[in-house]
């Protein structure tokens, strides 16, 4: 159409050439209307060919339009589509009825000229566009669901979480989920979407889903590969074999969270008993950190230790000697996982710690600094009824750091210069105060209080070392 045009307009132009040149004014009278008739003729003649091989008139012009009505002709189709997607989407939720889709879809017709069988083409699209829409939200359910499953997600949250977006993302549905609990299958309130749902199906045979019910589609839950539960789903009017299979999908992905976050409930609570959530999340993810064997890393050591509990423990009994122990190891150890230190052992009435392994903390000096006093300013009122005080030596440098022992059994542990420096600073500190190196000095701000003790020599050591008694972080404290 478009090069009809151009050449109609090329005919013309040589018509007006040629009554403005031409010697004989009848014989460019008559040329004019010849080269006229030839121009329209063959733009008449482009669209009857362009009708012909579209069935309508629509869209034969748009070759001669502007950008900007060709955006806002695609801006109406839009539109007009979308109208159609969301018409199919209230007659298959039973909103309008058949007769009345047929109204909308013939009033697009009349609007945009098209004939019968585009028109049918373009409802077939808007079904088309409306399956892919649904489809993409509800594979987003199972992405959000994978996203979910991750550490320090209780079970109970993931599954609160995946029953509210599976709701969400198949519309119209019913969601409820069941779990075993002590061989028997329950349904809490807030597992389900519907709280007038009472059915209780048996948990399916098997990995496939099942119908249970009028439509009611179940879906195993497991946990190494042992039944765990129950995803169940109600849609009117039933399920088709794309709803089974993304269902069965996203009941895999649903039992693989729940397996995880029981595996990391375990974890989480075996590791809290040595080392801070934070150093239990970073190992979780990186598992490296903790690999068998050792190896030669920076670390600040702390080591505390109970000064007068020998004289105490002589005339206390076992119980009392158990209690006090408790009582003074709750609150070191909550001092030092607070900062993410790593506790590694008691030994009778001290302890060892350890910042900077397994897990990597630049800041490892403030950290041990801030939990030593920290450990003294709990443990003050509790030495207040005269009992016995803690000693804190700590010190910074290269140890020897991993998992050792044997193969049945073993532990982690740090050895080193730096592990022993810090327990002869324990041994020459007063009761209450906080000794630390030469090198964990270098490595804490400038704005901590400190008070140089000198060079002290200690036992196994050569050189001396450098002491300072810490007193607070910054002067304001102090």
């Amino acid at each position: 159409m478009l090069l009809s045009i151009l050449t109609a307009n090329v005919l013309l132009a040589e018509s007006m050439i040629a009554v403005v040149l031409g010697p004989s004014w009848h014989l460019t009278w008559w040329l004019w209307h010849v080269l006229m008739a030839v121009a329209f003729g063959y733009i008449a003649y482009s669209a009857y060919a362009g009708y012909q091989a579209e069935g309508a008139t629509t869209g034969l012009f748009d070759g001669v339009r502007t950008e900007e009505t060709v955006q806002a002709v695609r801006a109406e189709y839009g539109a007009a589509l979308e109208a159609l997607v969301s018409a199919v989407r209230r007659q298959e939720a039973g909103e309008i009825s058949a007769d009345e889709m047929g109204l909308i879809t013939a009033g697009m017709a009349a609007r945009f000229g098209l004939t019968e069988g585009q028109t049918a083409v373009l409802g077939r699209a808007a079904s088309a566009l409306r399956g892919e829409r649904e489809q993409i939200g509800r594979l987003g359910v199972l992405v959000a669901i994978g996203h979910e499953s991750r550490v320090r997600l209780a079970e109970d949250d993931l599954l609160r979480r995946a029953v509210t977006r599976v709701a969400d993302g198949f519309d119209g549905h019913s969601v409820r989920i069941g779990l075993l609990t002590d061989g028997v299958l329950r349904y809490p309130d807030v597992l389900s979407t519907d709280p007038t749902w009472t059915d209780e199906p048996a948990v399916p045979d098997g990995l496939d889903p099942v119908v249970a019910g009028d439509d009611v589609l179940a879906c195993p839950l497991t946990v190494k590969d042992l039944p765990a539960g129950v995803l169940l789903v109600r849609r009117a009017g039933g399920f088709t074999d794309r709803d089974r299979s993304l269902l069965a999908s996203l009941a895999s992905q649903l039992s693989m969270g729940m397996e995880n976050a029981r595996l990391y409930h375990q974890l989480d609570g075996l590791f809290r008993q040595y080392m801070s959530p934070d150093v239990a999340t970073a190992l979780l993810a990186d598992p490296t950190q903790a690999a068998l064997g050792g190896a030669v890393v920076e670390v600040t050591a702390v080591f505390a230790d109970l000064r007068g509990f020998t004289t105490f423990s002589e005339t206390a009994s076992p119980e009392e000697v158990v209690v006090l122990l408790n009582r003074y190891f709750e609150i070191a150890t909550a001092a030092v996982l607070a900062e993410g230190g790593t506790v590694v052992q008691f030994v009778g009435d001290a302890m060892l710690a350890l910042f900077n392994a397994p897990a990597r903390q630049p800041d490892h000096a403030l950290r041990a600094a801030r939990a030593a006093l920290a450990v003294q300013e709990g443990i003050a009122g509790v030495a207040d009824d005269g009992g016995p005080t803690f000693r804190i030596g700590i010190n910074t440098g290269p140890a020897l750091v991993g998992n050792i022992g044997s193969t049945a059994l073993r532990n982690f542990n740090a050895m080193g210069d730096a592990v022993n420096v810090a327990a002869r600073l324990e041994s020459v500190a007063e009761p209450g105060q906080v000794v630390i190196g030469g090198a964990t000095r270098a490595l804490l701000p400038d704005g901590v209080v400190v008070e140089p003790l000198g060079d002290l020599t200690v036992k196994g050591r050569t050189g001396p070392v450098p002491a300072f008694r810490l007193r607070a972080l910054s002067a304001v404290d102090a």
